[in-house]
């Protein structure tokens, strides 16, 4: 098989409906002009982002991936799949596989279980920030009705995009003291952003130029053509290493219809925050003056700005491509503005008919998000402990039974009461560890996500956590520090939205609740790239005595690997 191609056939499986979808993947680095300055940035296939992957519910999608990387490591993570039977495949180092060495080739193979919009993203060291990402869209299975009306589709991934390349990046979060790595240079929109110029130079108070484009200028925006008095589907993901983003549509409103490869209670508004590793769709429709077009924006939130927002253009048709908008872009909220995000975040609702969750919970973690420090070191701890993934994967050592793997202690499922979260911590220093939160199969877990000060005065920061593996129910919000007995009355357990990722905002809590239904080893992290590199994460491990085969393949380093050869050469 050329390994230069994608095998592009949809070979018919078992049943009637569904189908395999194969592909053959390179991963190497190539120099590409992302926001029209050189740069060097991870490419699947010679492509800058990867390759979509277009599947229906039920479909089987295997992905052959060959490290084409000299001396680093590989792993790709499909985000918002649940991996349900493959746990092997979810596609994170240290926990559910080995990393795939350079000139191997490692297979993934998984079934994807229900419509929705999601993406893929390297999960080794910070390769996503290195632009290893692509789109991942599952539509419904064959036979069934798409319950969403439009016209046409549109993907959007945003990202955001430095000129520090990536290894230095993570030698500056590793040094002591720790060197920050700075605001990015430039958000993309699919790839493509502006850094030294702009599409809007005639209403902004810099100095940069009008942009001007050369026939295939890889910086170029991709413009989205539309036909006037249509609806359009626009699914947006935001794969940032950083940065929360607000998205928007001159003169145009966004109806929110999926979240998280999740239908909602669909709601107009006007922009909608969308923070990293969210997904979600929209529908706009085309009903302004014809003869006109409109910037697109996706502008930073959460952080005190030093990035220019995005812009790309929504083209009627009727109108010429090339003609820009004669009015200002969509201005961003103000960065600091938490009471409009959680406002935003309070009007997703699971759509009528989806799954509700169960009434009580049968076991609850209640997780402190801290800065610390560790021999001098910046790190981040979840009731302090810095999460530092072992050489033996996680998946491996409770499979094989393997007891030296991991340490195997309980970790702390709260915190000390008398915790003052406004304040920077009384003992900023913390330890590290790579304990992990076994529960049995098909319990109800509640996670209390508790946000605090970090190392400085009045520094508290919006992260938004990922769970691999599952979906969950967001039961609701807070203020402050989380009263168990008291805040579980504010709970929506009515109909809340299903999520995969959910923002925890500055000095307060989130709620989840999820069913340890899903046998395996799964990743719970903030989704910050430097964050989790700095030890933002816990691992939860259910049902354990249920994981069926996992392929040797995945398992071949640390522990495992000696195992193995032990068990295969007896």
């Amino acid at each position: 098989m050329g390994m230069w191609w994608i095998v592009a056939v949809a070979i018919l499986a078992h049943t009637a409906s569904a189908a395999v979808r194969e592909y053959a993947w390179e991963v190497e680095y190539k120099f590409g002009w992302p926001d029209c300055k050189e740069g060097m940035v991870m490419a699947v296939n010679g492509q800058f982002p990867g390759p979509t992957i277009h599947a229906l519910a039920g479909d089987t999608i295997v992905v052959h991936l060959t490290n084409k990387l000299a001396t680093e490591g590989l792993v790709i993570h499909w985000h918002g799949i649940r991996q349900l039977g493959s746990p092997w495949a979810d596609g994170a180092a240290g926990v559910t596989q080995c990393a795939i060495s350079p000139g191997e080739t490692f297979t993934y193979n998984f079934t994807v279980d229900k419509p929705g919009t999601h993406f893929y993203h390297g999960h080794y060291g910070m390769q996503r920030s290195a632009g290893l990402y692509g789109s991942l869209i599952i539509d419904v299975a064959k036979g069934k009705k798409e319950p969403l009306r439009y016209d046409g589709e549109f993907n959007l991934l945003l990202s955001d995009w430095w000129h520090e390349d990536v290894l230095s990046q993570e030698i500056g979060l590793s040094s002591r003291p720790m060197r920050w790595i700075g605001e990015a240079q430039s958000i993309l929109i699919n790839g493509r952003g502006q850094f030294n110029c702009s599409l809007a130079a005639q209403f902004s108070s810099t100095s940069l130029p009008t942009c001007t484009f050369k026939e295939g200028d890889q910086c170029a925006p991709q413009r989205l053509h539309v036909e006037p008095n249509k609806t359009y589907r626009i699914r947006l993901a935001s794969s940032t290493a950083l940065a929360s983003l607000n998205f928007a549509v001159q003169g145009h409103k966004l109806v929110v219809v999926e979240a998280d490869g999740n239908y909602i209670t669909p709601f107009t508004t006007d922009d909608i925050d969308i923070y990293s590793g969210e997904t979600y769709s929209v529908l706009l429709t085309t009903d302004q003056d014809p003869s006109q077009n409109y910037y697109i924006t996706a502008g930073v939130r959460g952080r005190k700005p030093n990035t220019p927002p995005a812009l790309t253009v929504l083209n009627y048709v009727t109108a010429p491509s090339s003609q820009l908008p004669t009015s200002p872009p969509p201005e961003t909220p103000r960065w600091n503005d938490f009471d409009r995000s959680k406002n935003f975040s309070k009007k997703i609702f699971a759509a009528m008919g989806s799954p509700s969750p169960p009434e009580t919970f049968d076991e609850r973690l209640i997780l402190l998000n801290t800065q610390n420090l560790i021999e001098g070191f910046t790190k981040w701890a979840i009731n302090n402990v810095s999460l530092a993934v072992p050489g033996t994967p996680y998946l491996g050592s409770v499979k094989y039974n393997l007891r030296t793997g991991f340490n195997r202690s309980s970790p702390p499922k709260d915190y000390p009461v008398d915790y003052d979260i406004m304040t920077p911590p009384r003992n900023r220093n913390a330890k590290q560890g790579n304990v992990s939160c076994v529960f049995p199969f098909n319990v109800t877990v509640d996670v209390i996500l508790q946000n605090a000060n970090g190392l400085n005065a009045n520094a508290s920061e919006i992260h938004p956590w990922h769970l691999h593996g599952h979906d969950f129910w967001v039961l609701g919000y807070g203020e402050g520090k989380f009263k168990p007995g008291v805040d579980e009355k504010t709970y929506n357990l009515k109909n809340p939205p299903l999520r995969n990722t959910v923002a925890l905002y500055p000095y307060g809590w989130t709620a989840l609740r999820f069913v340890t239904d899903n046998p395996g080893v799964w990743f719970f992290h903030c989704h910050i790239e430097p964050h989790l590199h700095m030890g933002m994460g816990v691992v939860f491990a259910e049902g354990l005595n249920r994981i069926g085969k996992v392929p040797d393949e995945a398992l071949g380093c640390g522990l495992t690997k000696q195992f193995l050869m032990n068990r295969n050469n007896p």
